[in-house]
């Protein structure tokens, strides 16, 4: 079985080290006692430790605060302790249900193999653009050895590999309830309006006084009437490329004025007000932009519209199995937690795990 983890989810345990390096112990030596780690809890004898959730603790609120953080931050700001307390009794739950669904994965026999876990290092190299030499000096710097980094992609690799095992097959979708999903969200499978423009564009030049552009006024006035007397003649049937050949001051005089296709959605609002009710031949008033005046013409318009079924067939099937396998795997997940034997080496935190078990029954 050949999957590969998602990068973000690797990039995330290496970036975590950085963090953890303050209070991961250096590997012991001879002359060193060993220092036991205390247990929290125990999933079918797989153990979950303090370490473990402190490390948890201290990514998720980093990710929330936006910067870095130790133990030491824990300790000393109330704001944080606050919300350590808010959000440890959902981190417990996850830890729990992590540990079953990696021992599910083990019982099925499922392994991260040396070859699949060169090639994800591969992966992380070549995503970051790193050589063998700034990789392991990242790692270095980070507090991060191969073996912890082996351990984190493991468990993924089994996670993944019990959800396309176990979860996969209790997800696939017929035709027609893609179709249904489809005609009962057609605003899910819009496709934008395009337009390609003509443009004309004259310069109005400009001189610097005391440190600020400054315009003549006559040389404003005539490229107005020319932009003028060029949307005229357009008006009256002129070529309107030909009339930028003869007008445009722009790059876009080499394409004949050509811009695009656009994505209506994307252009600037004033753009977006001006353009969005124009059919295609029609041509706008002159516009005033920092360097001079514009005409536009749309030469094309390809109005918004609910994208074919056949069009977005995968993009369909893929929504449907997303929300699906979200439920399902929760399923799935509650009936090993059924089976599973759970001993609290805690009974402080054994509390507001059974809390946030109850109240997410309440929810549900």
């Amino acid at each position: 079985m050949k999957q590969r983890i998602v990068i973000g989810a690797v990039a995330l345990a290496v970036a975590s080290a950085g963090v953890l390096a303050a209070q991961t112990p250096a590997p012991p030596v001879q002359s060193r006692p060993v220092v036991l780690q205390k247990v929290l809890v125990k999933v079918n004898g797989a153990i979950f430790t303090k370490t473990e959730l402190e490390e948890l603790q201290i990514e998720t609120l980093r990710d929330q605060a936006q910067r870095d953080l130790t133990p030491m931050d824990l300790q000393n700001d109330a704001a944080l302790r606050e919300q350590l307390i808010k959000i440890t009794p959902e981190l417990l739950a996850n830890a729990v249900d992590y540990l079953i669904v990696v021992q599910r994965g083990r019982e099925l026999g499922i392994r991260l193999s040396d070859a699949q876990f060169k090639d994800y290092i591969e992966g992380i190299k070549k995503d970051n653009q790193l050589d063998d030499k700034t990789f392991q000096l990242a790692m270095s710097q980070q507090g991060m050895t191969t073996e912890i980094l082996r351990k984190r992609l493991e468990k993924e690799y089994l996670r993944q590999g019990v959800m396309s095992r176990d979860v996969a097959p209790r997800i696939a979708i017929t035709e027609e309830e893609a179709r249904q999903y489809y005609r009962a969200h057609p605003e899910e499978f819009m496709k934008p309006t395009m337009i390609t423009v003509r443009e004309i564009s004259v310069l109005v030049p400009s001189d610097a006084r005391a440190g600020e552009q400054v315009v003549n006024v006559a040389l404003d006035e005539a490229a107005l009437e020319n932009i003028k007397a060029a949307r005229e003649r357009a008006l009256k049937g002129e070529d309107f490329a030909a009339l930028v050949t003869e007008f445009s001051q722009s790059g876009s005089k080499a394409n004949g004025g050509l811009i695009g296709p656009l994505n209506l959605n994307e252009l600037a609002e004033g753009l977006r007000k001006l353009l969005g009710p124009m059919k295609t031949g029609e041509i706008a008033e002159p516009l005033r932009t920092p360097t001079g005046y514009q005409l536009l013409k749309v030469e094309l318009k390809d109005e918004s519209a609910v994208e074919p079924f056949e069009t977005v067939r995968n993009q369909v099937g893929d929504k449907v199995q997303g929300q699906r396998g979200q439920v399902e795997m929760l399923k799935f997940v509650e009936s090993l937690r059924g089976q599973a034997i759970i001993e609290w080496k805690d009974e402080e935190l054994k509390k507001l795990y059974d809390q946030h078990r109850a109240s997410q029954k309440k929810v549900d």
